[in-house]
C-alpha cells in the first residue's frame, strides 16, 4: 500500500510517497479501503513542529 511518510519535522519537502507494509488486523478490528481523504489543519501543523506527535522524530511517521 502507498501512504505519504515524513521521517522528521519540516516544510511540505520533508514528505516522501512510499510503499509500506498494510496494517495488521487485531481482534475486533476491520480495514477499510479508503478512495479519497481530505487534509485538515493540523495535519501541516503535526508535520511542522514537535509536540503530541514526538519530540525528536514522529512517533507515527503517517499522517491522518
Amino acid at each position: 500500500m502507498k501512504a505519504i511518510v515524513y521521517s522528521k519535522f519540516g516544510p511540505p519537502d520533508v514528505l516522501q510517497l512510499q510503499e509500506v507494509a498494510k496494517p495488521v488486523l487485531k481482534n475486533n478490528e476491520v480495514l477499510i479501503k479508503i478512495a479519497a481523504t481530505t487534509v485538515v489543519k493540523e495535519d501541516p501543523d503535526m508535520r511542522r513542529s514537535p509536540g503530541f506527535n514526538g519530540f525528536f522524530k514522529p512517533r507515527n511517521p503517517i499522517l491522518g
